[in-house]
C-alpha cells in the first residue's frame, strides 16, 4: 500500500502543541511512558499467547531493547511484543479516544502538568509526550502472528499531520525511533538513560536492555583487556511484591509506587501481604497519600492489577476491590486462578470474592492503624479521602460501624478544623442526651450561624457538622453507632426537654391561633406544631423524620435531578413575642387582614431560614415595605 498523509484529530494538535511549548521540566518522564507502553505490549503478548501459540513466533525472550546512534541523533526504543496493523495504528497515534482530553488539554494549559507529570501517565497520552524531546518520530510495528509478514511505518514531525505506509519489519513487536531535538541530546548518553530508568522503570518486569560498552579479557593475550559492546539489563526486574518484606526497604516500595500510580510523592502506606490456605495469593497494595484529580470521574481506572503466576492478566481489575476503596493502588497476585481467566468468570469467581475480603478488611485494618498510631498522616489521608471511605458505610453493610470508626467530623463544640470520631461524641455527650445530632450545610460559617442550632447551643449539646454533599445519605444509611440513634437537627419532632408540661400550656394557648395557620397554610405545608428546637427566631421549617434533608433537595435540584415534592412542617417558637401578639389580634378579630399577611411573611421568612426563596419575592418585599413604613411612621 502507498503512503498515506492524514491529519490528526483536532484536539491531537491542541495536545501535541501544548506538549511541546507548554512542559518545561520532568521532560524525562517520555522514557518512562514509552518503556510502559513497551511493557504492556509484551504483557498482551504473553496474554494472547497462552490461547493462540501463532504469537510467539519462536522468538526468545520478551524485553525491551533501547539503542542509540549518536550521529544520527535518534533514540530507539524497541519491543518484541503485540505490535499494531495499520488501521490500529492509525486509531492509537492519530486520535485520543480518551473521554477525559478536554480536562487534560484544560490541564496543560493552566500549567498543572509542569508540577504534576503524572497526569501523562493517568490520561494515557504517554506517546505523544516524546515531541516533548524530538522533533521528528518514526513507529514501525509488526502485528505478533506467524502468518503476519508486512509491517507499518508511521511517522510525524508534530505539525498536524502524520503520514502511514507499509514497511519491512524482521520480528514483531514495535520501534519508536526518536529525532532528538539538538537540545536534547543528553538523552542519547548512557548515564542519563540509565538514570531514568533506574527512576521510573525498575521494576518493569521484562528486561529492558541496552547495549553498553564494557571491558574483557582478551582471548587472543592473556592479561590484556579489549573493550566489547554487550547486552545488558538496564532494571532490576524483580517482581518486588514476590519477594519477602524483610528484603525490601521503603524506598523500593516508594519507586515501585511511583511506577504504577504515575504518581510523583509517596504513598501514605504500603499494605504487603500473602494469604494461603483456601485461596493463596500475594497483595502489594499502598494507600496514596493524595487523591488523583479525575478520581470522581465515571471513567477513573479501578483496582489494582491483576497477576496469575506473574503474567498480568488486567491492569485494572476492579473486582478486587469495593468501590469505596477505588484510591488503592497496587498489584494482587494469584495461584488459584485460570491463565485464561476472563473478566465474565471474574464477575462470578469464589477466589476473587476472597481476594477482595482479604483486602478489604487488610485496608481498613491499616487505616485504623494509622488512624490509632499516627493520627496527622491519617488526618492528611481523610482530608483526601474521607469522602470515598464514607460511601463504604452505604454500600458495605457488614463492615459499617468498622469504617464509621473511622469516620471524622468536625462539631459546633470543636473549633473550626478540628475533628472528632463518633466514639469522642458519644464520649462528651451531655446528662440527659441520648441521640447522636448532626447537621448539613454547604459551610461551617453558614450553619453556625442556623437558627435550628438554637435549642442545643443553649443546652451546651454538640452537634456534628456535615459539609459534604454524601453526609446526608450516608447518616440515614448508618442509623445508629453504639446503640446511639443518629439524627438529624432539621427533621423530625426534636424535644430536648423531658418535662413538656411548659410546652403543653404554650399549645393549649395558641391552639386557635395554630388552627388558623394550619388553615392558610395548608397547601404549602403538612402540619404546624410547636417548636422544641427553636429560642430565639420566630419559626422554621423541618422535613419529617423519614423526609429529606432541605440541603440534599437543593444540591439535587441544582444538577437537574427530578426531587419529588414534599411539603415541610412549619414549626413555631411559642416564646417568640411575635405570636403573643398575633394571638391578641387574632382574639379581637379572627378575620384580620394584618394577621393573614404575618402569617405568610412567616412562611416566607421560614423559607429563606432553610436556604429556599419566598414563594413570591416581589409580595414578600412589599409586605415588608409596608411594615417598615408604619414603623417609622410610628417613629416619626
Amino acid at each position: 500500500m502507498t503512503k498515506t498523509s492524514l491529519e490528526f484529530r483536532t484536539e491531537v494538535k491542541q495536545l501535541l502543541d501544548l506538549m511541546i511549548h507548554s512542559l518545561y521540566s520532568h521532560k524525562e518522564i517520555f522514557l518512562r511512558e514509552l518503556i510502559s507502553n513497551a511493557s504492556d505490549a509484551i504483557d498482551r503478548a504473553r496474554y494472547e499467547s497462552l490461547t493462540n501459540s501463532g504469537i510467539l513466533e519462536n522468538e526468545g525472550e520478551w524485553k525491551i531493547k533501547i539503542t542509540t546512534d549518536k550521529e544520527a541523533g535518534t533514540l530507539t526504543i524497541s519491543d518484541n511484543g503485540i505490535g499494531m496493523t495499520r488501521d490500529e495504528m492509525v486509531q492509537s497515534l492519530g486520535t485520543i479516544a480518551h473521554s477525559g482530553t478536554k480536562e487534560f488539554i484544560a490541564a496543560l494549559q493552566s500549567r498543572e502538568v509542569k508540577d504534576n507529570p503524572e497526569l501523562i501517565g493517568q490520561f494515557g497520552v504517554g506517546f505523544y509526550s516524546s515531541f516533548m524531546v524530538a522533533d521528528k518520530v518514526i513507529v514501525i510495528s509488526r502485528k505478533a502472528g506467524a502468518d503476519i509478514k508486512t509491517g507499518v511505518r508511521w511517522e510525524s514531525t508534530a505539525d498536524g499531520t502524520f503520514t502511514v505506509e507499509d514497511a519491512e519489519k524482521e520480528g514483531k513487536g514495535t520501534d519508536v525511533i526518536l529525532h532528538l531535538k539538538q537540545d536534547e541530546k543528553k538523552y542519547l548518553e548512557e548515564w542519563e538513560i540509565r538514570g531514568v530508568i533506574r527512576k521510573y522503570s525498575d521494576y518493569i518486569e521484562h528486561p529492558v536492555v541496552m547495549e553498553v560498552e564494557k571491558e574483557k579479557e582478551s582471548e587472543l593475550k592473556k592479561g590484556e583487556t579489549v573493550k566489547v559492546r554487550e547486552e545488558e539489563a538496564l532494571n532490576s526486574g524483580k517482581a518486588i511484591w514476590l519477594r519477602d518484606k524483610s528484603q525490601i526497604t521503603q524506598e523500593e516500595y516508594n519507586e515501585f509506587y511511583k511506577h504504577i500510580a504515575h504518581d510523583f510523592s509517596d504513598s501514605a502506606r504500603v499494605v504487603h501481604f500473602r494469604a494461603e490456605g483456601t485461596s493463596e495469593f500475594t497483595a502489594l497494595l499502598y494507600i496514596p497519600s493524595r487523591a488523583p484529580f479525575d478520581i470522581y470521574y465515571k471513567d477513573y481506572k479501578i483496582g489494582p492489577s491483576l497477576y496469575v503466576k506473574r503474567v498480568q492478566i488486567m491492569d485494572h481489575c476492579e473486582q478486587l476491590i469495593p468501590m469505596y476503596l477505588r484510591f488503592v493502588k497496587g498489584v494482587v497476585d494469584s495461584s488459584d486462578l485460570p491463565l485464561n481467566v476472563s473478566r465474565e468468570i471474574l464477575q462470578k469467581n469464589r477466589q476473587i470474592e476472597i481476594i477482595n475480603k482479604n483486602i478489604t478488611k487488610r485496608v481498613l485494618d491499616t487505616l485504623t492503624d494509622m488512624k490509632k498510631n499516627e493520627y496527622e498522616s491519617y488526618l492528611q489521608f481523610y482530608k483526601e479521602f474521607g469522602r470515598l471511605l464514607k460511601e463504604g458505610i452505604h454500600y458495605d453493610s457488614a463492615r459499617k460501624e468498622m469504617i464509621a470508626d473511622l469516620l471524622l467530623f468536625e462539631s459546633t463544640q470543636k473549633a473550626g478544623g478540628t475533628y472528632i470520631t463518633l466514639q469522642e461524641y458519644i464520649d462528651n455527650m451531655k446528662e440527659g442526651q441520648e441521640d447522636i445530632f448532626y447537621i448539613t450545610g454547604a459551610s461551617r460559617d453558614e450553619i453556625m450561624k442556623s437558627p435550628y442550632l438554637e435549642a442545643f447551643k443553649e443546652k451546651g449539646w454538640d452537634v456534628l457538622i456535615m459539609l459534604d454533599e454524601v453526609d446526608d445519605f450516608i447518616m440515614n444509611a448508618l442509623q445508629e453507632y453504639k446503640g446511639k440513634k443518629i439524627k438529624s437537627v432539621v427533621r423530625g419532632d426534636i424535644k430536648l426537654d423531658k418535662d413538656d408540661n411548659a410546652a403543653k400550656e404554650a399549645e393549649k394557648k395558641l391552639e386557635t391561633l395554630i388552627s388558623l395557620i394550619k388553615e392558610q397554610l395548608k397547601d404549602e405545608v403538612k402540619d404546624v406544631r410547636l417548636s422544641g428546637r427553636l429560642k430565639d427566631t420566630a419559626c422554621c421549617l423541618v422535613a419529617d423524620e423519614e423526609g429529606m434533608d432541605p440541603h440534599v433537595e437543593r444540591l439535587l435540584k441544582s444538577m437537574g435531578q427530578k426531587v419529588p415534592e414534599n411539603k415541610r412542617i412549619l414549626e413555631i417558637n411559642p416564646s417568640h413575642p411575635i405570636f403573643e401578639a398575633m394571638n391578641r389580634i387574632f382574639e379581637k378579630d379572627r378575620k384580620s387582614a394584618a394577621l393573614e399577611e404575618y402569617i405568610g411573611l412567616l412562611y416566607n421568612q421560614a423559607l429563606l431560614l432553610e436556604g429556599s426563596k419566598p414563594k413570591d419575592p416581589a409580595a414578600f418585599a412589599g409586605a415588608i415595605t409596608r411594615l417598615m413604613v408604619k414603623d417609622a411612621e410610628k417613629s416619626a
